[in-house]
């Protein structure tokens, strides 16, 4: 099941402020000197405690058990290879406040299904008896090292906390204007502009003579590839494993080639969940769910390197602490991950030469028949309701399947919209419905709700022990030929591509819908009669927002409602819905592009806490900010033309 978090922000404006800076000077110390202005808050009393808001604000303190205070972002991008010396701000003018009632504390995440019950999160007596300043600071830096369409960057972005509050005392500190320093001294040496290849592909030997054709097709698209088998790759390269040796391969592709985008073709070997044609990693996150601690994460072979204050950038092996345990965050270890792309990673887990095969025919006839066809014009989403929001004690009734659909379909513009909802869509939402529907073909299908490895499912209106599934039987009904949409599906383990036959001895494993050949992402993306050109989703649990503000209340009272549900401005609700505005708003047309600069996006709008302690702050949302990025995967060739090629024209 998709998992929601009762979400803990107040009615927050999600514009993004995203400062794209890039400053070219040459071997100079430079430095940026901005006076940031911002309203002046609003405070509420509400029955049992205060509110305040920020009229800037994109974000809100959300550590569960501690005070909700608005929190304005603000991304700055320089060249790679830039030495950050040091980043500074202090307000202008501070003004104090006395408040009668505390304000109010964040709600923790909690898992909705029927074996789960809501917990109340206890108020922090640590934060609430203290008289020091929460935050502690007036600010919070990130580093990151990555992509910006193509051109390699450092990121800066800057959280900036408007208010803050001496809770003891009921004392408020709040500025509305700020200066802001970055000193920075910009790369000794430029980053390498080899352009040899845009795209390596990376597949074992057996599958070489299945995939020349299509090196031969992306050749004659423009798209200069290379095919590197790994049995190559673990002669040249001596990593801690396999993996590790695949990733320092692309490293070098990057650098010494040019490349832009990197295929993983192929998944594991037959049922052995073991044994890999291309080898995965596990991030090891605990997102205390009791449910799982580590799932699938190509994005380690995206995020080739990280910020270091020294040479502007390193190799990123996502160990940190070099215990050999990968992209870890438990009570007792943690590794600090960059996980911004530097590479765009797809993977097409074909288990056989024929699955290989049919999947090089599917890429070529779709880039070389989908350009100027009407029915790529046309964008099907399928949801209902995914939670009970009467349950988590909101005030709202959103069927957040529905707002999350119709949040992606406002950035569609000029497309044909086909709404297979449980309630007031074109289609009424039934798996024959579905079927018939999804069968005629689109450029685009959203699906979200629940999912497990198997299968895809929400629930009528406000009727939840009531399913209505998608389930792969659905999948293999569909006969859409040719006509192949991108599909995004939200849900849990839709793309868990370690699924097995030879899990059917797990009792775990038969509960969860892992004991499968193929996870239903992959059924999607591989069906032969139709099915999807490429699918993106979880490969482990799912997170969304349920209501429309904190929880209670669902919003401030006395302010002015966004009136968008939560489920659309956080998690996976937001960053589903966000692929279709970097696609159409952005103009992002190339699938790896358009997938990664999702991820970014949302990286800098959701910067990671890496300094939080998991202990005291057991899933609080900084954890699953992480994990929605880590686990969403790509099954998909990353150089796909989306909407197939007109004029054909080099990268």
């Amino acid at each position: 099941m998709k998992k929601p978090i009762v979400t803990i922000l107040i009615g927050c404006i999600l514009l993004s402020s995203y400062a794209s800076m890039v400053i070219a000077q040459e071997n100079r110390a430079l430095t940026i000197n901005e006076t940031l202005t911002y309203s002046s808050p609003t405070f509420i009393e509400n029955d049992e405690s205060s509110s305040v808001v920020v009229a800037e604000a994109n974000t809100y303190l959300h550590n569960p058990g501690q005070p909700v205070l608005p929190v304005i972002t603000k991304t700055y991008t320089f060249p790679i290879g830039t030495i950050i010396s040091s980043v500074s701000y202090q307000p202008t003018e501070v003004f104090e406040k006395t408040i009668n009632k505390d304000i109010c504390f964040a709600e923790k995440p909690v898992i909705q299904s029927s074996s789960r019950v809501a917990t109340q999160t206890m108020k922090d007596d640590a934060v609430y008896s203290s008289s020091e300043l929460y935050p502690p600071s007036w600010y919070n830096v990130h580093y990151g090292v990555g992509l910006d369409g193509t051109e390699h960057v450092t990121f800066v972005t800057i959280e900036f906390y408007p208010v803050r509050v001496s809770p003891a005392n009921h004392q408020i500190q709040y500025a509305n204007e700020g200066k802001l320093t970055i000193s920075y001294e910009t790369p000794m040496q430029p980053y390498p502009t080899a352009d040899t290849y845009d795209l390596v592909i990376i597949a074992p030997r057996g599958f070489s003579s299945s995939l020349q054709q299509l090196v031969d097709h992306k050749e004659s698209m423009g798209v200069q590839t290379k095919l590197m088998t790994t049995e190559q790759i673990y002669r040249q390269y001596k990593g801690r494993d396999k993996a590790e040796d695949i990733k320092l391969f692309i490293q070098s592709a990057v650098e010494d080639w040019g490349v832009k985008y990197v295929l993983l073709f192929g998944g594991m070997k037959g049922a052995r969940f073991w044994s890999w044609h291309v080898p995965a990693r596990y991030s090891h996150l605990d997102d205390a769910s009791d449910f799982e601690t580590k799932y699938l994460s190509d994005l380690y072979y995206a995020d080739i390197y990280k910020y270091d204050n020294q040479t502007g950038y390193v190799f990123d092996d996502w160990n940190s602490n070099g215990n050999r345990v990968f992209a870890e965050w438990n009570s007792e270890n943690k590794d600090v991950l960059d996980m911004y792309p530097d590479v765009y990673v797809g993977r097409l887990p074909c288990q056989s030469r024929a699955e290989v095969s049919a999947i090089v025919d599917r890429i070529i006839t779709y880039e070389t028949t989908t350009f100027g066809e009407n029915w790529f014009n046309k964008m099907a989403v399928v949801g209902g309701d995914s939670f009970d929001d009467i349950t988590w004690n909101t005030s709202t009734d959103f069927l957040e399947g529905q707002e999350e659909n119709e949040q992606a379909l406002r950035y569609m513009e000029n497309f044909e919209k086909i709404r297979i909802w449980v309630e007031g869509g074109n289609v009424t939402l039934t798996p024959m419905n579905a079927e018939q529907t999804l069968s005629e073909g689109q450029g685009f299908v959203y699906f979200s709700g629940h999912g497990n490895p198997m299968s895809w499912a929400t629930h009528p209106h406000a009727q939840f022990d009531s399913w209505i599934d998608f389930t792969l039987e659905s999948i293999n009904n569909l006969t859409n030929g040719q006509k192949r949409p991108v599909l995004i599906v939200g849900g849990c383990h839709n793309n868990q591509f370690d699924v097995s036959k030879l899990k059917m001895f797990s009792y775990r494993a038969l509960m969860w819908g892992e004991a499968t050949r193929t996870c239903w992402g992959w059924v999607f993306a591989s069906q032969p009669n139709g099915g999807s050109i490429a699918t993106i989703g979880n490969t482990g649990l799912g997170y969304g927002t349920i209501g429309d503000g904190p929880v209670p209340p669902d919003e401030i009272p006395g302010s002015t409602p966004d009136g968008i549900p939560d489920c659309v401005q956080y998690l996976g609700g937001w960053i589903e819905s966000h692929f279709f505005k970097v696609y159409h708003d952005d103009g992002k047309t190339r699938l790896g592009e358009t997938h990664g600069q999702t991820l970014t996006d949302y990286l800098n709008q959701f910067p990671i806490n890496w300094d939080m302690n998991w202990v005291d702050h057991e899933q609080a949302a900084t954890l699953v900010d992480c994990k929605t990025v880590q686990q969403w995967e790509l099954f998909g060739d990353p150089s796909l033309q989306i909407g197939g090629y007109g004029n054909i024209t080099a990268l």
